[in-house]
């Protein structure tokens, strides 16, 4: 999808510190190139038969046992680091859309940096190319990595936000394991760095405040990127 350029504004991105959304953005975006309305985006809407021909065999395999009818398209605009543009495109279950919504809103009108939101068909449904490549993503009919327990992600009901720079630590056979592999370099959460989810996070209050539960907060494994929906 294109990338829309508009004016850069790193200096006024929301920072660790940053207690207070900003009002939200109304109207027409004029970025020269393309004008978009911010409010034709951070909808809703059914998984119409395209999209649904895009998702068979990857995100949605024959063995799914989720309905389409419970999944939801959401067509959202983000802004990456650098201030630009960008529309995305994303899959949920249908209890969270609305939740989504506004929760990529929030984050769009605060110029929080978002990599990437793409549907991890783009990625054949490879959860690891999908981390790999910085991708934010919620459904995908999958297993956690290293078990055979479904993930919420096959679900509907979890996101994964800039996941290459929070990573899913874990063990499989008493070693630690960090996913995706060029994520290890973060790891470490004592740094400052591009992307970080902690708990003074914008992304974090957001997702709390609205009744999802934050992976890095888990003891056993940590799951910096994770946000996910009930029990």
């Amino acid at each position: 999808m294109p990338a829309i350029i508009i004016e850069d504004k790193t200096e006024t991105a929301i920072t660790e510190n940053d207690t207070e959304s900003p009002e939200p953005e109304t109207g027409e975006i004029d970025t020269g190139e393309t004008v978009y309305d911010a409010d034709d985006f951070f909808r809703e809407e059914e998984i119409s038969d395209e999209i649904f021909d895009r998702m068979k065999g990857k995100s949605f395999p024959d063995s799914c046992t989720v309905s389409r009818e419970d999944l939801r398209y959401l067509r959202l605009l983000y802004k990456d680091i650098n201030g630009a543009v960008h529309e995305g495109e994303m899959v949920c279950n249908k209890e969270i859309a609305g939740k989504l919504c506004d929760i990529f809103r929030h984050l769009y009108d605060a110029d929080y940096p978002i990599e990437k939101i793409n549907l991890i068909d783009e990625y054949g449904g490879d959860d690891d190319a999908s981390m790999s490549d910085n991708n934010t993503s919620c459904f995908n009919y999958r297993v956690v990595a290293g078990t055979g327990k479904l993930s919420k992600h096959a679900m509907g009901l979890a996101v994964d936000l800039n996941p290459r720079y929070n990573p899913y630590i874990h063990k499989i056979g008493g070693e630690t394991v960090v996913d995706p592999a060029n994520g290890a370099d973060y790891a470490d959460r004592s740094g400052d760095f591009t992307y970080k989810i902690d708990k003074d996070d914008l992304a974090y209050r957001l997702f709390t405040d609205a009744g999802f539960t934050w992976g890095g907060s888990w003891k056993n494994t940590k799951d910096y990127q994770h946000f996910q929906y009930g029990d």
